[in-house]
């Protein structure tokens, strides 16, 4: 017996209503989506800790995602594990025919704008019967920042965009200034609508710059937590507490955090 098919009957048994574990029983596609995405977050925390033995081990937890989930589904006569796996490899092989077909691409913008084509034509298979969006099939589950941006791309694509970035960028000053005018308003009801514009816009500068908006984001916190935790250390050894400082003293500990780390 093959590794994946031992882990299928493990799953199986697992979800035996009568022999199987409460906890693994009682799960549905609703309850299990959140650990599935988790899962993936912790594939990405491995890579970029460059911790290849845990990668190992989290996208072995990623793929039990996939058994947990297709075990639910054969279970409801939906589809099974080989689906799954069927339908990948039948996607794969579709969308790459300079590999398994006779297509040749002169250039790699060649190649995206067919994979781009694809997936378009794919989409507008799945809504044959109903009106088809430019934006349809993008997950509502995703991070903010990544839906953004790809909510933003599938826009331009039929058009809907600046042709540079410099509109783009004023679109910023715009988004904020109107967040000032309800802040001076105190229009409580408005302010969280022209801040979310305000991270839209910045958003699409990092669209048009070719800057993944998610990366830049976390990068940017992980330098504001090197420097607090520098603030902290150097507050500490002076014998202060962050509480005890004032805005002044802070901001001095700041401007030192910014040129030690």
């Amino acid at each position: 017996m093959d590794d994946v098919q031992r882990l299928l009957e493990i799953m199986a048994r697992l979800r035996d209503p009568e022999t199987g574990c409460e906890w693994d029983v009682k799960q549905t596609f609703q309850t299990i989506a959140p650990f599935t995405i988790e899962e993936a977050y912790e594939v990405t925390d491995a890579i970029e800790r460059e911790d290849y033995t845990d990668l190992r081990d989290e996208l072995g937890d990623l793929l039990l995602q996939v058994v947990f989930h297709s075990q639910m589904a054969d279970e409801q006569g939906l589809f099974d594990f080989a689906n799954v796996a069927a339908a990948i490899t039948e996607k794969m092989v579709r969308r790459h025919p300079h590999v398994f077909g006779d297509v040749v691409f002169d250039t790699e913008a060649q190649q995206r704008a067919h994979w781009e084509q694809l997936k378009q034509d794919e989409r507008d298979g799945k809504s044959a019967t109903s009106e088809v969006s430019a934006v349809d099939g993008v997950a509502l589950a995703l991070p903010a920042l990544t839906r953004a941006e790809k909510i933003q791309k599938r826009a331009a694509r039929v058009g809907f965009d600046w042709d540079n970035i410099y509109p783009v960028i004023d679109k910023i000053d715009e988004e904020l200034t109107e967040l000032r005018e309800v802040l001076a308003a105190g229009d409580s009801s408005a302010i969280e609508d022209e801040l979310g514009d305000v991270l839209f816009a910045a958003t699409n500068v990092a669209r048009h710059l070719k800057i993944d908006p998610e990366l830049a984001l976390k990068k940017a916190t992980a330098k504001f937590e090197r420097r607090f935790r520098n603030v902290e250390a150097c507050a500490k050894k002076d014998g202060y507490k962050l509480a005890d400082l004032s805005p002044a003293g802070l901001d001095q500990y700041w401007v030192q955090a910014k040129k030690n780390v």
